[in-house]
């Protein structure tokens, strides 16, 4: 029996690689062959390089593939009339149009927080909500803005080759290894999404990692993100509520997991605040940047946040496992992995400026 899982999750995997590598390749030669170069498809980015910014197509796509796929060949579990299903598809479908509409028209930004908002509020309503408290109104609260602050957490990352979509990666790897600890049938609709992703993320990134082909935008950032953080409450966030262990668990498990995207964040955050600089505008002051200002090739910090990400999973999965078996106080390990991490990227951002 799980063997067959194990097998039925690989073939979603690479089916959804090979998908994804498809779409991907259609988009470059669509994009080159209609010549389209406006700020509808394309975006400056840090290397000053016009691409088309489509890559968010192939990984929402094959998102909708795998669930059809998936319902045509379980149509004995129904997901359509399951309520959590049904939301994480609703707010998907939101987030992805909302990135549509962003790339395509620039949106304006109350409106795009509004749509984030919207996505939050639906997980909420279809039992998709953070149970750390137990108090609705409290987790309901704490679910809007853990959406929120990852769909902007990691569209603001997403400012170099390779970046956001290796993060994601690694985050949602995470989050299927910790599912695969418990054997949940109930589960496994999650585990094949997740799985599926993988491969969509890492046929996208073949065309991503520097020297990038194409761009996710925010088209493939505010799906990715969405997707990212529903499976950031389904396994780690609720999963110390299913073993009623203390609500700090969450917060340390959620840290480990995150340390990347919340450590990028944080940096920028504190140094636009100190500049009087609004933390919603673009800007070339990434933890990112400022290791590019140091003397790193754009690839080389691709493999910096590269080992970030792995270590960040790997101390997730342990410390994941260490709370399914109530050991919870080595979870204190994923705040001191992320107060190393955090320092010496802000100390870089001090050190290192842009040229002048």
């Amino acid at each position: 029996m799980m063997t067959n899982l194990i097998i039925e999750h690989i073939i979603y995997l690479l089916g959804a690689f090979v998908l994804s590598l498809i779409i991907n390749k259609l988009v470059l030669r669509f994009a080159k062959s209609l010549g389209i170069r406006n700020k509808n498809d394309v975006v400056v980015r840090w290397s000053n390089t016009s691409k088309p910014s489509l890559g968010g197509i192939s990984l929402y796509f094959t998102f909708v593939v795998a669930v059809l796929f998936y319902a045509s060949l379980s149509a004995d579990k129904d997901i359509f009339n399951q309520i959590e299903f049904l939301g994480l598809l609703l707010a998907a479908t939101i987030a992805f149009a909302i990135g549509v509409a962003d790339d395509a028209y620039d949106t304006n930004p109350l409106l795009k927080l509004f749509g984030q908002i919207l996505c939050g509020v639906i997980f909420v309503f279809t039992d998709n909500a953070v149970d750390v408290f137990h108090i609705p109104f409290i987790d309901g609260v704490i679910t809007i803005l853990w959406v929120v602050a990852v769909m902007n957490s990691l569209n603001m990352l997403d400012n170099m080759d390779g970046i956001t979509g290796t993060v994601s990666l690694f985050i949602l790897l995470t989050c299927l290894v910790v599912f695969g600890f418990f054997n949940d049938p109930g589960n496994i609709l999650w585990t094949i999404l997740i799985a599926a992703e993988i491969g969509a993320l890492i046929g996208f990134l073949v065309y991503n990692i520097h020297p990038a082909k194409m761009f996710m935008g925010d088209t493939g950032s505010q799906f990715l993100a969405l997707f990212v953080s529903f499976f950031g409450i389904k396994a780690l966030w609720n999963l110390p509520a299913s073993y009623e262990l203390p609500s700090w668990t969450s917060v340390l498990l959620i840290l480990a997991a995150f340390t990347p995207a919340i450590a990028d964040t944080l940096t920028v955050v504190i140094n636009r605040t100190k500049r009087g600089v609004s933390v919603m505008l673009g800007g070339k002051d990434h933890t990112t940047h400022h290791l590019v200002y140091k003397g790193n090739s754009d690839f080389k910090v691709w493999l910096i946040f590269l080992l970030i990400s792995v270590l960040s999973s790997i101390i997730a999965i342990v410390l994941s496992y260490l709370v399914s078996q109530t050991y919870i106080f080595p979870s204190v390990i994923a705040l001191v992995f992320f107060l190393i991490v955090f320092i010496l990227l802000y100390r870089n951002t001090i050190k290192y400026k842009a040229p002048e």
